[in-house]
């Protein structure tokens, strides 16, 4: 895998974030030239926590339903995980509800990182409001280019420890499959079937945002999964494909 790479998980031990165990040291994941912003403009958003501290991002499905990142939920149990709703700083206000059961993607390859997704069922329903609303799951991929934001509570700068109480964004542009697996950035076949990527020049995700969300024309597109570093030159952020993952979250959602 690619050296120095930080796993986008989590981060944060000092402002009380944890960092799940079992996390290979290969990807990255905060908001990196981001702003400062409020839960109204992201509603789907939610930070997963461990014993109390942020540990990474997500995005409601439905009102007992999260979409998060397989990486996020290694070695861990529900019994020390709860999801923050409906509030614009992880550490307080909105909603708590705690993990009822949780299932990672049959497929996931902590190497190669593919199929990098996961969902959770709360143990009691979100009541849906202005601040909490679900998200719809993206059924084709966007046009290479085109305009995407990203989310979290995630490290401003990579190998950073600290990270913001209050939810960051920034604004991203896809980069098709191809195109990310090409000679024109680094990443080459460490690209595969089930990711897409996005990038703006110093601007990524990077530890504590992954799980969240990478929204495009207002549905779930992609959910925040490794990279290069942050907002590192030539290294597009990295997403699990919901587009390609979509049946098995539906099917999964149902069933869990």
């Amino acid at each position: 895998m690619l050296k120095f790479v930080i796993l986008l998980s989590a981060v944060a031990c000092a402002l009380g974030g944890t960092i799940p165990e079992g996390l290979l040291p290969q990807l990255d994941g905060r908001i990196v030239g981001g702003s400062a912003t409020t839960i109204s403009s992201f509603p789907w958003q939610i930070s997963l926590q461990r014993s109390g501290s942020h540990s990474c991002g997500g995005s409601i499905y439905s009102s007992n339903i999260i979409v998060t990142a397989a990486h996020c939920l290694q070695s861990v149990s529900t019994s020390v995980l709860q999801v923050r709703a409906g509030s614009t700083y992880w550490s307080s206000g909105g909603t708590v509800a705690k993990v009822a059961a949780f299932r990672n993607h049959e497929g996931y390859n902590a190497n190669t990182m593919v199929n990098d997704i996961a969902v959770i069922r709360l143990s009691s329903s979100l009541s849906l409001s202005s601040t909490i609303k679900t998200i719809s799951l993206a059924s084709s991929n966007p046009a290479n280019g085109a305009a995407a934001s990203v989310s979290g509570w995630g490290t401003e700068s990579s190998g950073s420890s600290s990270i913001p109480t209050q939810l960051r964004y920034v604004d991203v542009k896809i980069v098709s499959r191809d195109l990310c697996a090409s000679s024109t950035y680094g990443y080459g076949s460490s690209i595969r079937s089930t990711m897409i990527c996005a990038y703006s020049a110093n601007k990524d995700a990077c530890q504590g945002d992954s799980g969240g969300p990478l929204v495009s024309g207002g549905q779930l597109v992609g959910v925040v999964s490794w990279g290069y570093g942050c907002a590192y030159a030539n290294y597009p952020g990295v997403y699990s494909d919901v587009a390609d993952l979509r049946s098995w979250v539906i099917s999964t959602a149902s069933n869990l």
